[in-house]
């Protein structure tokens, strides 16, 4: 079991930057990737940013250069810093954590329960 605690959502003017943290506690090195999505409305999840234990990171094409991700193992923390914020970055941002739970099937995800980050214009 692991539990997922965001923060550092809030309201930010275009151009602007914010800084998510998340704080996992649990089974923390039962891990094997966290990453970062998020969620606007009347939209459906997507795939921010991704780091497993192993090979690239990941980031979605419409924040590559803008974003970047940090994660430490052994703390069991994942931060995102979100530079030159737009509009279109609004949304709730949830952490997600990976536990491998049965060899040879996908993990099992874990989520916080979000954040919301608002750009205005």
């Amino acid at each position: 079991q692991v539990q997922l605690v965001e923060s550092g959502g809030g309201l930010v003017q275009a151009g602007g930057s914010l800084r998510l943290s998340c704080a996992a506690s649990g089974s923390i090195f039962s891990i094997t990737a966290m990453g970062w999505y998020r969620q606007a409305p009347g939209k459906q999840r997507e795939k921010v940013a991704r780091v497993p234990d192993d090979g690239d990171i990941y980031y979605a094409d419409s924040v590559k250069d803008r974003f970047t991700i940090f994660r430490d193992n052994a703390k069991g923390t994942l931060d995102l810093q979100m530079n030159s914020l737009k509009p279109d970055d609004t949304a709730v941002y949830y952490c997600n954590a990976e536990i491998p739970l049965t060899p040879g099937r996908a993990p099992y995800d874990y989520w916080g329960r979000g954040t919301q980050v608002t750009v205005n214009i």
